[in-house]
């Protein structure tokens, strides 16, 4: 069983592309959930899952873009979308987190009307709706690690101020930290990250492993960085065990991979309650 992942391209295309997703998802996830953003991963995957059915009607109507892959669509509507909701949180001061359900409720009536004008539901569609392990190409992969190059070059070089705006956004401003800059550069890569990933968990469960791993990590850790070394490592034993078990039976991937996120959480939490009494 285990020699087929290696036999087999698109195993190897999605066994390295679950080991990126698990690398750098958590990672923006920590910061995310500090910055009390952890709904803005939702907002986002609708409207990259609109930019999905906008390239596969584009691709439909127009011959010239039928070979271009529609992952490329719902990366360029996840960053205008992450521009989107980062303005509508400098419109909405006092109300900040309601830029994330007006970007949400955007990108699903989009994705809907597109389908509707396409005639149907695309069956390959479901891939990018749930993750499916046969759907991963060597784009898909090509794709993840340019993204996770940059993820992981930003969160290296800027590691202090990204801390610092995610912490206290007014301390950063008046110690001169960029924080519009980073901002505004911290959404899109929350966005390219989403539609990246969004073969192999699906666009509608990506949310949860952003979120779920740091949840387990949080009720252990005792330091920020503690916290993302235990996000990482939760996430790629969800992701890892996920991808098995989705070949093994022929479950949809995403699905798996977050329902042993889950499981994760709920040994974490039960082992946490039982040192507890214990006491």
């Amino acid at each position: 069983m285990l020699a087929d992942w290696w036999q087999y391209d698109f195993l190897r295309y999605t066994l390295f592309s679950g080991i990126l997703i698990g690398l750098i998802c958590p990672l923006l996830g920590t910061f995310l959930i500090v910055r009390r953003l952890s709904m803005m991963a939702d907002g986002l995957s609708h409207v990259t899952l609109s930019g999905v059915a906008a390239g596969m009607l584009v691709s439909k109507k127009i011959a010239f873009f039928s070979a271009v892959n529609p992952l490329f669509f719902g990366m360029l509507f996840a960053v205008v979308g992450s521009l989107f909701i980062e303005r509508l949180r400098k419109v909405y001061k006092a109300y900040q987190d309601l830029a994330i359900p007006i970007i949400l409720s955007t990108g699903l009536g989009l994705f809907t009307v597109l389908i509707s004008v396409a005639d149907g539901f695309n069956a390959d569609l479901y891939s990018y709706l749930f993750g499916k392990i046969v759907t991963v190409s060597i784009e898909d992969l090509y794709a993840l690690i340019g993204v996770a190059v940059v993820v992981l070059g930003t969160v290296f070089l800027i590691y202090k101020e990204l801390f610092a705006v995610s912490f206290d956004e007014e301390f950063a401003r008046v110690s001169g930290v960029a924080r519009r800059s980073i901002n505004l550069w911290f959404m899109v890569l929350v966005a390219l990250t989403i539609a990246a990933s969004m073969r192999i968990v699906g666009v509608l469960l990506i949310s949860a492993l952003i979120t779920l791993p740091v949840a387990a990590s949080l009720q252990i850790a005792r330091s920020f960085r503690q916290t993302i070394f235990f996000s990482i490592l939760f996430a790629e034993i969800s992701v890892l065990s996920g991808l098995y078990f989705a070949y093994l039976f022929d479950w949809a991937s995403g699905g798996t991979i977050v329902l042993m996120a889950v499981l994760i959480m709920l040994v974490v939490l039960g082992v946490k309650k039982l040192r507890v009494i214990m006491r």
